[in-house]
């Protein structure tokens, strides 16, 4: 498996994600001007030039039409995915943090962050009213979010905390539904099963977890040595990919190796790694699965991403049961 790596960012990598046709690429960096690639080639389509500040989050209408992306300069901004131009842009109190679609892209959560006296709030942002029409203000529950997705049928927003929590609100009434702390450390990234009836967390404190969205409950755990940065669930197979590596702050004092740079494979269900890729010369800071569960793209402290596509034989690979002499996958 030979990866296509692209280069233009100038900083490390914060957020890569498809579009749901997996045709195109976006990313974002601590620079602060996101791209758009074309997965096919890597060919870079161009970038959205707006930003005063690092991009932390982005996320795409269905239809590809608009792209949202949150920044540290206190505002989002929807673009134009064809042409480039923002079409709007929304000033905050702090800088943003997170920000996810709803089920129908006409609603936006964004997730503004707790510094300056302001406490951190999720704001949704109706599109075609252009303006904030609720806030939720998720502090209640413990230490500050650091992500915001919605549920199935844009019934509630899920939430994930600097303090490893995870709590469900209400999205017409803004209450608490329920939260609980599977992790004891910042969680920093958190993606759906193609259905949405589970999710996956990463987290600092070396693990990520399977959890069902309906009662929170953590059913699986993915182990590793190194603080995890990102974590995503295959569209097409029984695995997860993990990744993350030693904090950035100490890079320089050790080995790729050593610092445990790899995108690493997991059998979901049994909890199993299965494969390492390395290539990396950072902590691999955001991953994602392609829509048909062909390849994935990885994004890392170095600034490069690297574009994925799996080989036939990864195709053919399947664990043995060896009590039962069966593919586990």
């Amino acid at each position: 498996m030979i990866p296509i790596l692209l280069q233009a960012h100038t900083r490390s990598l914060t957020k890569v994600i498809y579009n749901h046709s997996g045709d195109l690429l976006f990313s974002a960096s601590k620079d602060d001007k996101p791209n758009v690639w074309r997965t096919i080639n890597g060919e870079r389509l161009g970038s959205y030039n707006g930003h005063r500040g690092t991009v932390w989050s982005l996320d795409v209408t269905r239809d590809s039409a608009i792209l949202a992306s949150g920044s540290a300069d206190n505002s989002f901004r929807l673009w134009d995915v064809e042409c480039g131009k923002s079409r709007n842009a929304v000033e905050t109190d702090t800088g943003v943090r997170s920000v996810a679609w709803a089920m129908g892209d006409q609603l936006l959560a964004v997730l503004t962050d707790n510094t300056m006296g302001f406490t951190a709030s999720v704001l949704i942002y109706d599109v075609r009213a252009g303006e904030v029409v609720r806030k939720v203000l998720p502090n209640e529950i413990g230490k500050k979010p650091t992500i915001v997705r919605w549920t199935d049928c844009n019934e509630a927003l899920l939430t994930g905390h600097d303090d490893g929590h995870v709590a469900l609100w209400d999205a017409a009434s803004s209450k608490l539904l329920t939260s609980t702390r599977p992790h004891s450390d910042t969680i920093r990234d958190l993606q759906f099963s193609r259905d949405r009836t589970y999710f996956i967390t990463a987290s600092k404190d070396t693990t990520a977890k399977l959890i069902e969205t309906a009662n929170l409950k953590a059913i699986k755990t993915y182990q590793t040595e190194r603080p995890v940065n990102s974590a995503a669930i295959s569209p097409v197979r029984t695995e997860v990919l993990v990744a993350g590596g030693q904090e950035a702050l100490n890079v320089t004092t050790t080995s790729s190796r050593a610092g445990q740079f790899e995108a690493r494979f997991f059998h979901e269900i049994w909890e199993s790694e299965i494969g390492r890729v390395r290539g990396h010369f950072g902590p691999i800071n955001t991953l994602a699965y392609a829509p048909d569960g062909r390849g994935y793209a990885s994004g890392a402290e170095d600034g490069y991403i690297r574009l994925h596509s799996f080989d036939p034989d990864y195709y053919e690979f399947a664990m043995i049961d060896p009590d039962l002499d069966e593919p586990l996958l």
